[in-house]
């Protein structure tokens, strides 16, 4: 019978063995791909599981432009650059079952002692107050690196590709259709749409 393993409640790893790891995952950022199986990298499968989103977000077959980090959309991206790529892997490596890493516009900004009903990961991307919410103060703070742009989905981790907007542009469409033609559907009418990436490709599917 296969067990679970363990996580400890110590890491013992050395920050030399650490960085190994994060050199092995993250090091080529042309060749990222998520571990898969029962082996725990992290310290327990929550950690594991946000280490594996990330890595995934990352994966060529999943990327637009994984050396530069962008996931979909042209901007999203799933890190602030490769340095706080590798300080995030080598965090969540590190995470214990009752810390919460904090992670401001892919960055990481501190490691907390929280409790185990607690997240493991708090994201927040993007954001400014009203006053400077605007888009050449974001493209200051960017060529800052001050920030990033994380889309929906590139910057918490979490893009699944066409089938995550699949099923909202489908919606989208039967909306339109009850609006403006009082019909259940787009059937008979021709869309003209530029929709071609992991995104905007669902559009013709959903269509």
């Amino acid at each position: 019978m296969t067990t679970t393993p363990v996580a400890p409640a110590i890491d013992t790893r050395s920050d030399a063995e650490l960085d190994a790891i994060v050199e092995h995952l993250v090091g080529d950022l042309a060749n990222v791909h998520a571990p898969h199986g029962t082996d725990l990298l992290a310290r327990g499968w929550e950690q594991e599981g946000a280490l594996r989103m990330l890595l995934n977000n990352l994966d060529p077959d999943v990327a637009e432009e994984p050396t530069k980090l962008v996931v979909y959309g042209g901007t999203g991206r799933a890190a602030r650059s490769h340095a706080a790529l590798r300080v995030i892997v080598k965090e969540l490596l590190r995470l214990g079952a009752d810390e919460t890493l904090l992670v401001q516009s892919g960055k990481p900004v501190a490691v907390f002692r929280t409790t185990l009903d607690s997240p493991r990961v708090l994201i927040a991307n993007s954001n400014l107050v009203p006053r400077f919410a605007n888009w050449p103060e974001f493209r200051r703070l960017e060529q800052l690196g001050l920030t990033m742009y994380g889309q929906m989905t590139a910057g918490s981790w979490i893009y699944i590709g066409t089938q995550g907007i699949l099923q909202g542009t489908f919606q989208t469409f039967a909306a339109a259709a009850r609006k403006h033609y009082g019909a259940p559907d787009l059937a008979g009418r021709t869309i003209l749409t530029a929709g071609l990436g992991g995104m905007g490709g669902a559009q013709p599917l959903a269509a």
